[in-house]
């Protein structure tokens, strides 16, 4: 018995932004949550889903009173879109790749909240570059750490600045600066008008905390070992949100916090004692074909040092 094709013999424009709806909500974990990713409306986001439903004659996601949960067909279909979205990148890598001329896309992703580090190399080698490449555009991703990794790895993206927080195999890194955190406390906080310079460890875990919830070297978890976490986030915004309130104390890049330190509105506790160094790196994907907008630009940040 022959199978029935169900998908058109043509794929377009129209059905890859099908798949890469659906790929966004599968990794945000359902649809409000996909909606301020994708910045479409949910009942927009619902229709989208419920037509790639429709085209490939499957139920890919549960979604109700019960919650949003993803089907075997909907996993299925989750993988063989990654697979698609990510030939595709390669293959425009490619054609840049083959173009001896400086057009095309440059896909970059970015650890959040680093566009105030003073060294402002990402910045200052993109200025250089654009200047150079007129004609390549840039696309940005503020992403989770992890997630840069994966999407340099898929070739989603073409580089990512993550901090080094591990080593894997199948990138390349180039070190870029350190980035020295503070505890700190905000005005409204309790320790704000005390001596922070003899607050003891014990007097220091009487007090709520917020503490990242992504991956962090051994010797910076000893630093917020000592501390009441009562409260973690995705990224640092989300400490300094909860900083802010006077209600929790958490670690902050000083370079993020000094718009803060400059008003009297944020304290360092202790900054002789309670601090770290982070280092950060560019990273690319090993073993791939040569690309000229990429090594160009790996040059112009070369250049930063």
């Amino acid at each position: 018995m022959t199978k029935k094709n169900i998908l058109p013999h043509r794929l377009g424009d129209s059905h890859i932004r099908l798949l890469r709806i659906y790929k966004t909500v599968i990794e945000c974990g359902g649809f409000a949550s996909a909606e301020a990713e994708l910045n479409i409306t949910r009942p927009a986001i619902s229709l989208a889903v419920s037509e790639l439903e429709s085209l490939t004659n499957m139920r890919l996601c549960h979604r109700g009173r019960s919650g949003f949960s993803v089907t075997e067909q909907g996993k299925a279909v989750y993988d063989s879109a990654l697979q698609l979205l990510a030939s595709l990148e390669t293959f425009k890598a490619q054609i840049n790749a083959i173009n001896t001329d400086l057009v095309g896309d440059l896909n970059i992703g970015i650890t959040d909240n680093l566009v105030t580090n003073e060294q402002m190399r990402i910045t200052r080698s993109l200025s250089s570059f654009k200047h150079i490449a007129p004609q390549v555009v840039f696309n940005i991703r503020m992403i989770p750490p992890n997630e840069i990794e994966a999407n340099v790895l898929d070739g989603q993206l073409h580089i990512g600045v993550v901090p080094d927080l591990r080593s894997l195999s199948g990138l390349n890194y180039l070190p870029l600066y350190k980035e020295k955190s503070q505890l700190y406390c905000s005005e409204q906080h309790p320790l704000f008008n005390q001596d922070l310079d003899l607050l003891t460890d014990n007097e220091l875990a009487k007090y709520d905390a917020v503490v990242p919830s992504y991956a962090q070297p051994l010797v910076i978890k000893q630093q917020q070992k000592m501390l009441k976490a009562t409260a973690t986030s995705t990224d640092r915004e989300g400490i300094a949100f909860l900083i802010l309130t006077g209600r929790f104390v958490g670690f902050l890049p000083t370079h993020f916090a000094q718009r803060w330190v400059s008003q009297d509105i944020l304290r360092p506790i202790a900054p002789h004692k309670r601090f770290f160094h982070t280092d950060f790196s560019a990273i690319t994907r090993k073993g791939t074909r040569a690309n000229l907008i990429l090594d160009t630009y790996l040059k112009e940040l070369k250049k930063t040092g």
